[in-house]
């Protein structure tokens, strides 16, 4: 897959990581929360992860 120079990632252990540069290759992601009102970045995660 190609990257997406819209999507920066720097997870390399992801199924859609470029591996060549920090760009993910999907042409969108889902963002995830782990609160109900997410008010820190902590809160926040990249729902389309898949380990490699």
């Amino acid at each position: 897959m190609q990257k997406n120079n819209s999507i920066g990632c720097i997870v390399s252990e992801c199924k859609f990581h470029d591996h060549n540069e920090n760009y993910c290759t999907l042409d969108k992601i889902q963002v995830t929360k782990h609160e109900n009102n997410a008010t820190t970045v902590e809160c926040t995660d990249c729902g389309s992860f898949k380990r490699e």
